[in-house]
């Protein structure tokens, strides 16, 4: 790729160019009648509201009382048909970076996790705040901030034609179907792509778009059984388990969020989008990492090992006095120092535990040393003796601990919003910073179909007796 001249336009200009042209006159449509009066009042909450302004979005850090700045991906629109997690992950990591994204919901629900509870948030608008059936739940708020939310019923003939006309208008679509449902409805790429031929069109699957698997459904947990992941995970002579979170969607979300800013890059030399197959499958298999190694290089299969490593000692959880603490002893410097601390002085000298390859061959009788000194004194004590001293440790935080952690409250990983029937409400932050051009919590998820009667009239420039007939068709 050829330098850019730093004088010259920004990347973000150069990204949305090939948009702009094609729809010139949105900044006209988006500017008109903006207190129409059939807006409701949630809507009108929204519609207002400046990018990020400090009384808006709080934090715990300095960052809050600075001014928001466009995004990296200002200027970008992202067609969201996705639902569940890995899809509305990656739709959101994208709107934090400044795309302004269109949430296209089933007008009979909307995203599956709208009810997914409990827990719910609390309606602050409702006779009955605690009434399920007017909250929304935990589940969707995490990961559909900085969305607009617009119901559509894609399966009559007036919501395909609306999609169609959105995805004209739109630099990326993301959606998360079986393979061929859209295509069986005129949305799928090849048709997409005809009308707009910058479309970067990324479908997130189970298992992808080819192969004998390709029409199977998808969950995070049935890959994570099907990919390794759960056979890996567990206490040692225990049963298989799975992760905590749904780490097989996220990491998904967080591959295809990647290919869509190459995509992006890729657009600004050939002028044309293309087509991004992502599959959980694909992305669990790879984030095995040295795991996959292990078994195609060497023939390796790998056991569940808890907390510990199977090719460094001591790296693991340890029981303290009152507790458990984290402890790894990535090489031999670490290993004298933890020895140290914890007034082993002599171990590192012991040709048992001398170097890693020893400790790995010695680890039964290592552990029961070091868990027999560390049960002497409180996690605190142990805690406070490690601190500053070169070496990884970490006592086991539950997560409200974590919330409360200084570091993670110093990072502003947690901010508060003002939601539309929840109120205030605190979601995690951003985890990537840029110096320039800033990620940002612009606004908060959407109600289900909140902005249908906004995007339609200022970015389609439907007019009020077409969005009535449309209500009327049950296309919306």
């Amino acid at each position: 790729m050829s330098r850019i001249d730093k004088s010259g336009p920004t990347i973000q200009s150069l990204l949305a160019k090939t948009h702009q042209e094609k729809v010139a006159d949105r900044d006209s449509n988006q500017n008109s009648d903006k207190n129409d009066s059939s807006t409701n009042g949630s809507e009108a909450r929204l519609k207002g509201r400046p990018n990020s302004s400090p009384s808006d979005i709080k934090g715990g850090g300095d960052s809050a009382k600075v001014p928001a700045a466009p995004g990296p991906l200002d200027g970008i629109r992202v067609l969201d048909l996705t639902r569940v997690l890995a899809g509305p992950y990656c739709t959101q990591l994208l709107g934090d970076l400044g795309a302004e994204v269109i949430k296209i919901e089933n007008p009979k629900g909307g995203d599956d996790t709208r009810a997914w509870g409990p827990p719910f948030a609390k309606n602050i608008n409702a006779s009955d705040p605690t009434s399920s059936t007017l909250q929304e739940s935990a589940y969707f708020l995490g990961i559909n901030r900085n969305k607009k939310s617009v119901t559509v019923n894609i399966r009559t003939k007036e919501g395909k034609k609306l999609v169609q006309d959105l995805a004209e208008k739109c630099d990326v679509l993301v959606e998360n179907y079986v393979p061929g449902k859209l295509d069986e409805m005129g949305l799928g790429y090849k048709e997409l792509s005809l009308l707009n031929p910058g479309l970067i069109y990324t479908s997130i699957t189970g298992y992808g778009q080819t192969g004998p698997y390709r029409n199977r459904p998808g969950y995070d947990v049935m890959i994570e059984a099907e990919a390794g992941l759960m056979y890996i995970t567990g206490e040692k002579g225990g049963t298989p388990v799975k992760v905590g979170v749904a780490v097989t969607d996220l990491t998904t979300g967080l591959y295809a969020h990647g290919a869509i800013m190459a995509a992006l890059l890729a657009r600004m030399k050939t002028g044309r989008g293309q087509h991004i197959d992502c599959s959980l499958l694909d992305s669990q298999v790879v984030t095995l990492a040295n795991i996959a190694s292990s078994y195609l290089i060497a023939g390796q299969e790998a056991k569940r090992w808890g907390t510990s490593h199977p090719s460094i000692v001591p790296y693991q959880v340890l029981p303290s006095k009152d507790s458990h603490i984290m402890i790894g002893a990535g090489n031999d410097g670490q290993f004298k120092i933890l020895c140290t601390v914890l007034g082993l002085d002599h171990l590192p000298g012991d040709l048992a535990y001398r170097t890693n390859k020893d400790r790995v061959r010695n680890r039964e009788a290592l552990i029961a040393i070091l868990s027999e000194r560390l049960q002497t004194k409180t996690n605190s004590d142990w805690l406070a003796a490690l601190e500053d001293q070169g070496i990884p440790f970490a006592p086991i935080n539950n997560i409200a601990q974590t919330f409360e952690h200084p570091q993670v409250l110093a990072r502003d990983m947690v901010q508060e919003i003002e939601h539309p029937t929840a109120g205030k409400i605190k979601v995690t932050g951003i985890p990537v910073r840029y110096s320039e051009t800033k990620a940002t919590i612009r606004v908060p998820p959407p109600l289900l179909g909140q902005h249908t009667d906004e995007v339609l009239k200022d970015m389609l420039g439907y007019d009020a007796q077409k969005i009535k007939a449309l209500r009327e068709q049950r296309a919306i």
